[in-house]
């Protein structure tokens, strides 16, 4: 397990409030966190996190000078800001706003207001993805399980992937859609296939029916990560033969009990 504590972790909050700003300081005091710096919008934030790299940000999604949405884009367009974990905490019910969020790699999703509930898995969910905690197997190495990461969303891909670097999960394949990750599976073999549901050309379902009728893979572990609410698809997906299903954001210990039963044939 990581040694690292709330206590430890540096905090920006990005909000333009300052009552809010107070508010969320006065939450994260009571997690032990009291490391904490403040900026009103884009420009500010960003100009503090080239100065000083925080554990996290957590922003709300509207400011004077941009959105949320436009700071993760800047965030994750410069390599030396691209990991910093992000949490977005807003009001926003907008579907398609949120699904936009969901789709960048953010590590928590909180609504406002929030409970302790929330932000503490939230807090969490940020230590696992700076630690890495390698998941013990009896049947497998876990340096020699071959992953194939199938996600439209670059974005995705990479926090998909790094949470999966810190299980201890080394070899991992990449690719955009399903139409290409069948033709990486006509040539290669793979141990597990981790898959988003909405993608161009080859979603996520068609993706499972292929693996379990027209692959030589047939039997592989495909987990299924999806934010997809509506009952009707997740009953396809489960019909489709995935083994399990993960919402995003794709939280780090929920997906590590998720693997552990996979890899090692448990219920």
């Amino acid at each position: 397990m990581s040694d690292l504590a709330p206590s430890d972790l540096s905090i920006l909050i990005v909000e333009p409030s300052r009552t809010q700003q107070k508010f969320i300081a006065k939450q994260l005091e009571k997690e032990d966190i009291t490391n904490v710096d403040f900026a009103d919008g884009v420009e500010a934030a960003l100009q503090i996190i080239k100065n000083s790299s925080p554990d996290l940000v957590t922003s709300a999604m509207y400011f004077e000078d941009g959105t949320a949405l436009d700071l993760v884009k800047k965030l994750k367009q410069d390599e030396s800001m691209q990991d910093i974990p992000f949490m977005l905490v807003s009001s926003e019910s907008n579907k398609e706003q949120l699904e936009t969020f969901r789709q960048s790699g953010v590590v928590a999703i909180l609504p406002k207001p929030f409970t302790p509930e929330h932000l503490g898995t939230a807090i969490n969910s940020t230590i696992d993805l700076l630690s890495a905690d390698e998941l013990q197997l009896s049947y497998f190495d876990i340096k020699s399980v071959r992953v194939l990461v199938v996600d439209d969303s670059r974005m995705a891909r990479n926090f998909i992937s790094r949470v999966l670097t810190n299980l201890g999960i080394d070899l991992i394949t990449q690719v955009g859609d399903g139409s290409e990750a069948i033709e990486v599976l006509q040539n290669e073999m793979f141990d597990l296939v981790v898959t988003d549901y909405n993608m161009p050309e080859v979603n996520g379902e068609e993706l499972t029916k292929f693996i379990r009728t027209q692959s030589g893979q047939s039997h592989i572990p495909i987990l299924m990560v999806s934010s997809e609410a509506n009952e009707t698809h997740l009953a396809n997906i489960e019909k489709a033969g995935v083994n399990a299903l993960c919402d995003k954001p794709f939280e780090s210990e929920n997906v590590r009990k998720i693997l552990y039963n996979l890899l090692e044939g448990e219920d």
